[in-house]
């Protein structure tokens, strides 16, 4: 919703400015489209150059991700957190085998059957069972710290995975001033090659060149960059419960006492998902 707002302020005070300076817009519409079209063409074959089509896919999700902002709601995060103290309560209290069943076919499992957002989440709930279930057929005969190192593996690799799209927008934002450019200079040849007409008309040619590097910039410094930022930091908010699970798992592995393991995954959420310890403990007694 706000990157609606701010592309509606951006345009405005853009094209409201300019016209309030005495400037003409008939001559930059009327130039627009055919410069957007090679600078977008150009943007769009670049992205086709460099990415595979799963790349491709996620860049069309990443730009969902920037007007619709974080999946993960405040009640998520805590349904997170109480999930995976429950199954490692369970663990501690009854035993590998008692949790074996709820990690190995979490589709089937009870516990997770009251958390269906969370069930859907694929990537969160694999590195809960997937941790999980290398503890049960381990016999809770591994090393906190070996644990701790194969989660943190396998979110560097999520997170990588997840920033793609990111990195993708930034440097287009990055190579869009030089596509801006290379319409202008197109521009520029197009000029030259009349340079035989009169100067109001060599004037509106030149003119008509100079909006690809106004768009070219425009694009880059007031559209795609911002985007790439805005979609940075909801991926970034996304991550926290991934954070809060490992968090869980990790403090439960070295036995510490529930309110402290879960105040341990709960102090480390934003404070606009960071629900409260007394908030957290009741969920959990409510169980």
């Amino acid at each position: 919703m706000y990157a609606v707002v701010g592309f509606v302020i951006l345009i405005v005070m853009v094209f409201g400015g300019f016209a309030l300076t005495g400037g003409a817009l008939g001559p930059v519409m009327a130039a627009m489209p055919h410069e957007m079209l090679i600078i977008g063409g150009a943007a769009v074959g670049a992205l086709v150059t460099g990415n595979s089509l799963h790349g491709l896919k996620a860049i069309g999700g990443g730009f969902k991700l920037v007007f619709k902002g974080p999946s993960h709601t405040r009640q998520d995060h805590i349904d997170a957190i109480v999930l995976t103290t429950r199954l490692m309560k369970l663990l501690r209290a009854e035993g590998p085998v008692a949790l074996e069943a709820h990690v190995t076919d979490p589709a089937n499992s009870a516990i997770f059957a009251e958390y269906p957002r969370l069930l859907a989440n694929q990537p969160l709930v694999a590195l809960i069972c997937d941790t999980l279930t290398l503890i049960v057929v381990s016999s809770g005969t591994l090393e906190v710290r070996a644990v701790e190192d194969v989660i943190d593996n396998a979110l560097k690799t999520h997170f990588h995975e997840a920033h793609e799209p990111q990195h993708a927008l930034q440097t287009l934002a990055d190579a869009l001033p030089a596509l801006g450019i290379v319409a202008a200079v197109l521009g520029v040849v197009k000029t030259m090659g009349s340079i035989d007409q009169p100067p109001a008309v060599l004037g509106a040619m030149i003119g008509s060149a100079l909006v690809g590097t106004f768009l070219g910039v425009l694009l880059a410094y007031g559209m795609v960059g911002p985007m790439a930022g805005r979609l940075k930091q909801v991926l970034e908010a996304d991550e926290q419960i991934f954070h809060a699970v490992k968090q869980v798992i990790i403090a439960s592995l070295h036995g510490w006492p529930q309110p402290l393991v879960v105040e341990s995954a709960r102090s480390g959420l934003g404070q606009e998902v960071r629900p409260g310890l007394s908030e957290l403990l009741d969920a959990l007694r409510g169980r």
